[in-house]
């Protein structure tokens, strides 16, 4: 037995897959979480909902103002917009079924989503933001009903606000132990760190804004305006550059975290498996996780014995790691009884 085939055709609501998008106590304390479909689609739809109505009143501010701060923080709001969009799009695709193109799947949808979603909050937002911000600066014209502005503003401060306060309801028990930003840098399910860093930065920009009109009125510069935008440019540039660096780390592929693999490799350990010689992983989707490995088995076993103590090594991994869907297990002889197991993920 040289190899073990893939259960990749395995059903979700399979008793192997129970429990896929609900993290284990075990799994939280690991540092491993998945995002359930719905939790995650929830915080996705109110950010949704919230920036489409954003988007409008600060247009319409715009126009009734003139206001660069407006308008820079209305195309905020539209990207933003178009982004949970891109998000709800990738979780459907993704759930498509496994074919002769694609046998691991199309997991991967929602890697490529929240990437794009990254882009467009670069070009969309911040260099946007920034090139309002200077034109405003080097021709300043004053604001026009300052006072609808910043109605507008505040108004957009609440409805972000919720649309945040549901994100981290979201996230909060899903994170576990982790900080906020040891979840968004380890989270395998893209969409609600992207959701939280949108909808802070979209409260920041807000308050940059408000801000910028404030001092624009106060003290009669428009210039406040325009240094008010650069901000936000700056604010979103900062963060787009965060989605860029952490969604393309998933798009290539990421492993499992070493906690996780030590708590894998500690599972295939049992029975007649003497030790793991070396062990590779990575996500095929958030909530599909590839194990490939090379385990040494006690000698003189015969071929039905093999292919029992693989079986009972998946069983022990999927229990404990329920993402584990697809495993590859290669048998082989220990050659050097006294000497440690090649680390995990390492030759």
């Amino acid at each position: 037995v040289m190899s073990r085939r893939p259960r990749t055709g395995l059903p979700v609501h399979s008793p192997r897959n129970h429990a896929v998008g609900v993290p284990s106590a075990a799994q939280c304390r690991f540092g491993e979480t998945h995002v359930s479909a719905a939790g995650g689609a929830k915080a996705i739809i109110a950010a949704l909902a919230a920036n489409a109505g954003i988007a409008l009143a600060k247009f319409g501010g715009f126009l009734f103002t003139g206001s660069s701060s407006m308008l820079a923080e209305s195309v905020h709001s539209l990207a933003d917009t178009s982004n949970q969009g891109l998000l709800l799009l990738g979780k459907k695709t993704s759930a498509r079924r496994p074919d002769e193109e694609h046998p691991f799947g199309y997991g991967r949808d929602r890697f490529f989503y929240s990437f794009i979603v990254a882009l467009l909050l670069f070009s969309l937002g911040s260099v946007f933001a920034l090139y309002e911000g200077f034109h405003k600066i080097e021709h300043p014209e004053p604001l026009t009903s300052p006072v609808v502005a910043v109605v507008i503003l505040l108004i957009a401060i609440g409805l972000e606000g919720y649309s945040f306060r549901t994100a981290i309801g979201e996230s909060r028990e899903l994170k576990g132990e982790l900080s906020w930003w040891q979840f968004i840098r380890q989270a395998k399910t893209p969409e609600l760190p992207v959701v939280l860093l949108e909808d802070a930065g979209a409260l920041l920009g807000l308050v940059f804004a408000l801000i910028g009109v404030g001092l624009a009125v106060l003290t009669g510069n428009p210039v406040f305006d325009g240094i008010g935008t650069i901000a936000i440019g700056l604010l979103l540039g900062a963060i787009a550059i965060v989605l860029i660096v952490e969604t393309k780390s998933l798009l290539i592929g990421e492993g499992a975290t070493p906690a996780l693999r030590d708590r894998i490799v500690g599972e295939l350990r049992g029975g007649r498996v003497r030790k793991v010689i070396h062990i590779r992983t990575e996500y095929l989707g958030p909530e599909e996780l590839l194990v490939a490995a090379k385990i040494a088995l006690a000698p003189a076993l015969s071929v039905a014995e093999v292919a029992a103590e693989i079986d009972a090594a998946e069983a022990r991994v999927r229990e404990a790691v329920p993402a584990a869907r697809v495993i590859y297990l290669e048998p082989d002889l220990d050659r050097t009884e006294d000497s440690e197991p090649v680390p995990a993920d390492r030759t």
